[in-house]
């Protein structure tokens, strides 16, 4: 396994124990980050609106599943690589705290300002165009900050 000091190419310069690019494990670990905050978020508004909570209930719920899922995707491809728990796990806060954050506000604030939308049932196609709409929204200001 390696240390955080290996991993950020100080020993073994920029490649992986996988053989991967530090780029190429970098962009996988973003794709799987955004696949995992889609799908916390998705799990989440879909619970609470089932068992008939609140806006605020559901969108905590929705946000706190985000964040699991989005550090467990985002460090999968990190461990495959041969990083260590220990070295992945703050790698993983340290790289997308911030593009989580700022994707579950985006998110969660165009489901509350589509009228009808928190309040749609899960047959509603209201609420699932909503939610597809919000989460395409949402994807945009972390994929480009990202990208640079």
């Amino acid at each position: 396994m390696r240390t955080a000091h290996q991993a950020a190419g100080h020993a073994h310069g920029d490649a992986t124990p996988a053989g991967l690019s530090l780029n190429r494990l970098a962009l996988s670990a973003t794709a799987h980050c955004l696949t995992g905050c889609a799908i916390g978020e998705v799990l989440g508004m879909v619970i609470g609106t089932a068992l008939g909570w609140g806006d605020y209930q559901t969108i905590a719920l929705a946000v706190a599943l985000a964040f699991f899922f989005g550090y467990s995707l985002t460090m999968l491809p990190l461990l495959r690589a041969g990083l260590a728990l220990a070295a992945a796990v703050p790698l993983a806060l340290a790289s997308d705290t911030l593009s989580i954050a700022v994707m579950e506000t985006v998110d969660n604030a165009v489901m509350l300002m589509v009228p009808g939308a928190m309040e749609a049932g899960l047959a509603n196609l209201l609420f699932w165009g909503s939610l597809a709409f919000a989460l395409l929204v949402a994807v945009l200001p972390p994929s480009r900050s990202t990208a640079g």
